[in-house]
């Protein structure tokens, strides 16, 4: 729960800037979103891509 700390980033619009600098070029921002990412990308490499649909 929210406790309204207060956050020099937000007021600053810094973390809107990441958020949507992540969704245009689809470069995560966050330590997890990167290591998640990468992963993927291994997996990818070592049993191929599966095709959608």
């Amino acid at each position: 729960m929210n406790k309204g700390d207060f956050s020099w980033k937000t007021l600053l619009g810094i973390t809107n800037a990441k958020r949507q600098f992540a969704r245009q070029t689809g470069i995560p921002t966050t330590k997890s979103g990167v290591e998640r990412k990468v992963g993927r990308m291994v997996l990818d490499l070592l049993f191929g891509k599966k095709k959608k649909g």
